[in-house]
């Protein structure tokens, strides 16, 4: 569950989109209004509101989402009950209060509008207001039993290391059975083993390095693993042009029908590494 909140001076404005017939939107909680549309609530907020003529932001507006799976199962009663726990959270006490249901979408929320001067004409302290909301719907996805923004976080993070380590085994399999020897040889053979690879190539036409896409992920290579950069996959293949980066320190290589450049220091770093490697082979690299 994810909660959002902020205080505002549009109140009718932004009580109309929240009573939108549109998005199929319901009350689920009522507190202390008796009005039938948003411009007698806003009067009746109005008020108070005017008891404190030195707050000008004086709505608080609030948007608590619980994850799409938990808000499929969530009936107009779990809804009423997360508002007013939310509230209880949040410290809001007893105040003119709204709150609708937005259901017109598969994503189910709930938008919640609290006058911000209470009974007494004294404003609540909105200070911080955004991380508040945050840790309040925390707390309330916790007592209810329903998905937390840890919880959700967690499952991103074991996906991405199951797909990291996907795309890394991918590779390796490529440059076994395939052993390109060029980049383009590389990016087709990425693909062959079900792993788009997307040249990043700047303004100046240079090669910067490869994107993975794979199961609806778009990863760098540094992010996949720190052995899939650019520099260490040409190091790997050990097959580029070596003697035109050894003599110009830039080197034009063909990939997916286009002519590009290296960048300087990926061309260096190849470079360095052929010539190690020439020389401990104790071969002739022609320069």
């Amino acid at each position: 569950m994810i909660g959002k909140g902020k205080s505002i001076s549009h109140t009718m404005a932004s009580m109309y989109y929240g009573w939108n017939q549109e998005k199929d939107a319901e009350i689920v909680f009522k507190e202390f209004p008796h009005g039938d549309s948003p411009a007698e609530i806003t009067k009746e907020f109005k008020m108070l509101q005017d008891q404190n003529y030195h707050c000008t932001k004086n709505t608080l507006s609030f948007v608590i989402s619980p994850t799409i799976e938990d808000g499929r199962r969530l009936e107009k009663k779990e809804l009423q009950a997360i508002t007013k726990r939310f509230m209880h959270e949040m410290k809001l006490g007893e105040r003119q209060t709204i709150a609708f249901v937005h259901q017109d979408k598969e994503h189910k929320h709930i938008h919640l509008y609290v006058n911000r001067i209470d009974f007494k004409g004294v404003a609540y302290n909105d200070s911080f207001i955004g991380k508040r909301s945050q840790l309040a719907a925390e707390k309330v996805a916790e007592h209810m039993g329903l998905t937390t923004v840890k919880q959700i976080q967690f499952e991103k993070e074991f996906n991405l290391r199951e797909i990291r380590t996907e795309i890394k085994r991918r590779h390796d399999l490529t440059m076994k059975q395939f052993q390109p020897k060029s980049f383009d040889a590389y990016v087709k053979a990425m693909e062959a083993n079900g792993v788009k690879v997307i040249p990043t190539i700047n303004k100046q036409n240079k090669l910067q390095g490869f994107r993975f896409e794979f199961d609806g992920h778009n990863l760098k290579g540094s992010e996949v693993h720190r052995n899939m950069s650019m520099g260490n996959i040409g190091k790997e293949m050990s097959g580029i042009q070596g003697k035109s980066i050894l003599k110009d320190n830039n080197v034009s290589i063909k990939l997916a029908g286009k002519v590009v450049d290296l960048t300087p220091n990926l061309a260096l770093k190849i470079t360095r590494f052929i010539i190690k490697k020439a020389i401990n082979k104790g071969m002739d690299i022609g320069y």
